[in-house]
């Protein structure tokens, strides 16, 4: 395999020369970058990432930890992420939740395999990290961003939303339809996104007069798998209900999956309202009315973070996401009405 030191030889050069003209960085006379592009091409050089690494000081890599792989959630984050970083000539390097222990200790565990390959900086989705784990990372804490989490002290790290307030929005989309009886299919309550955002439903519910504690409420996974089996206790349970509130998107497509395949039209017979507005919302059957969180804008918002704190870019941030309804086939009035 060709190295730099060939490419060098071969056209006459310097291997500083040859350097500036691979890298693209630092003048070079036109008719000597002609020279090492020839000697390129002849010798079928490419610069090894090792060595792009030494040329640029950096090695071009961002870590990117995610909880699990698995489901359709993070598959737009991340391919949003992969490809803003190799329009920037970067590489993306992915750790997920595995192995022993709890979920914070899985986040803990997958920051530190990222770090240890030299990331130049890391996009960390879990909301299990507390301040000590913050302070245990020392120096790197200033090349890592967080999305959504909110940690003390490091806001400005920070990338999330009002989950509560995503909540008030689920509640009032099913109360404007007149729905008074109402199910819950939650997320695990161990989540604090999901406790913000059942918080935020429940409050809503009290608020207009529904007991909170009369309310069929369930925890599960956040998986169509979940819904499903949750799906068919809330039927078993005999509980009277025209609506359901499913604390994600794959939760409410395995549970309309559920009714339907069990004799229970949606929306006739059933309204069901999702959570996040993933792509899977738009194309289930029915089509499935959500609440939207941006979630590829924040994305791009903690990646510009990311670049002005390890490349030194400019870049504006946002910081705050507007929370909608996307208001699609699957909610409607209660039957009868």
């Amino acid at each position: 395999m060709a190295t730099i030191k060939d490419v060098a030889l071969r056209a006459g050069v310097g291997m500083s020369t040859a350097s500036r003209v691979v890298s693209g960085k630092g003048y070079v006379a036109a008719a000597t970058i002609a020279r090492v592009q020839k000697a390129v091409e002849e010798l079928d050089f490419r610069p090894s990432h090792a060595a792009r690494a030494l040329m640029s000081g950096t090695s071009q890599m961002v870590g990117v930890y995610i909880p699990i792989l698995k489901g359709t959630f993070y598959t737009p984050i991340l391919a949003a992420i992969d490809a803003e970083l190799r329009a920037a000539d970067l590489h993306m390097v992915v750790a997920f939740g595995v192995g022993k222990g709890d979920a914070r200790r899985q986040a803990v565990e997958g920051i530190n395999f990222l770090l240890e390959r030299g990331c130049d900086g890391l996009i960390v989705i879990s909301n299990h990290l507390c301040e000590e784990d913050v302070l245990a990372l020392g120096k790197n804490q200033s090349r890592i961003v967080f999305m959504n989490h909110l940690l003390d002290g490091i806001e400005s790290h920070c990338f999330t939303a009002d989950h509560h307030y995503g909540g008030v929005l689920a509640a009032r989309a099913l109360l404007e339809h007149g729905h008074r009886k109402i199910a819950v299919i939650g997320g695990p309550s161990t989540s604090p996104d999901n406790v913000a955002r059942l918080s935020g439903f429940m409050g809503e519910l009290e608020r207009i007069g529904i007991n909170p504690a009369g309310v069929w409420q369930t925890e599960s996974d956040f998986s169509p798998e979940a819904g499903w089996a949750q799906a068919a206790r809330l039927i078993e349970s005999g509980y009277q209900f025209t609506a359901v509130f499913c604390a994600n998107d794959e939760i409410a497509v395995g549970a309309m999956a559920y009714f339907q395949e069990n004799g229970r039209e949606v929306p006739r017979n059933i309204s069901v309202i999702g959570y996040d507005d993933t792509p899977s919302a738009a194309f289930s059957s029915p089509r499935l009315t959500s609440v939207r969180i941006p979630w590829l804008e924040m994305t791009m918002a903690a990646l510009d973070e990311l670049f002005n704190r390890c490349y030194g870019t400019q870049r504006t941030i946002q910081r705050h996401f507007l929370i909608s309804i996307t208001q699609r086939a699957s909610l409607a009035r209660p039957p009868g009405t």
